[in-house]
């Protein structure tokens, strides 16, 4: 299991959200390629940023600072919010990111989906942003009538590999993540599944971990309030250490 560390970006800065809540934001210290760079020091082999601005706006706003990011670090970065168009895939793949995640456009525009895997296959990921059962979209604001089980069943059979699940009651909260939920995932879809939302400290990622073939693990805020230690992190879910 591999551990991305997280940067949530707004306004051109590194921040932390409450639930996906734009009114309790919370500044992170150092910028966002120092912080990338002290999480490559520490062993991170990918980083998952997100532009918030562009999951509320559907704007690309912070793509400068971005592709800084990507082409300054020797690992891969993946990128989420605002990815709406192809002219948006284009550009981030063709300057250094490896990954894009789809997000909103995914859940309401199915053929761009398959437009979008037809021509970047596995560069292409979906994240799955559920609450109370259900996927949201535009920034966690608004509602689907889909499940997220139904979801990511179509989401597999269209040819996605990667998806990321956030359960948004949890993310942001420190409150542990549903390992039991994770598991239930892993055995409904033949994909690569990354964790994301609540993971508060070791042993959420110990009990990660522990479900076979489990892909990754997204943590944020665990980091930034020091309940979870990157290094150890990474160490526990690579099988080097245990506890």
């Amino acid at each position: 299991m591999i551990i991305l560390p997280a940067i949530d970006i707004l306004d051109g800065k590194p921040v932390r959200l409450y639930k996906g809540d734009y009114n309790q934001v919370e500044r992170v210290d150092g910028s966002i390629l120092e912080l990338a760079k002290q999480f490559e020091a520490a062993g991170a082999q990918y980083i998952h940023l997100v532009d918030l601005d562009g999951a509320k706006d559907g704007m690309l706003k912070n793509a400068q600072a971005i592709v800084e990011v990507a082409k300054t670090l020797s690992i891969p970065i993946e990128i989420g919010g605002g990815i709406r168009n192809m002219e948006a895939i284009d550009y981030y793949l063709k300057n250094g990111v490896s990954r894009v995640i789809l997000g909103t456009v995914a859940l309401e525009n199915p053929d761009f989906l398959a437009q979008a895997l037809a021509s970047y296959g596995d560069k292409i990921a979906v994240g799955v942003d559920f609450k109370d059962g259900y996927v949201y979209g535009r920034g966690w604001l608004e509602a689907s009538n889909e499940h997220y089980l139904d979801f990511t069943k179509k989401l597999e059979n269209m040819g996605v590999k990667t998806i990321i699940v956030t359960d948004i009651s949890k993310d942001g909260t420190l409150s542990g993540i549903n390992a039991s939920m994770y598991q239930e995932l892993q055995n409904h879809v033949n994909m690569q599944i990354i964790a994301s939302g609540g993971i508060k400290d070791i042993d959420d990622i110990a009990a990660l971990a522990k479900i076979k073939n489990f892909y990754g693990a997204i943590t944020g805020k665990a980091m930034y309030h020091k309940t979870l230690d990157l290094k150890q992190a990474i160490a526990v879910a690579k099988g080097e250490i245990s506890c």
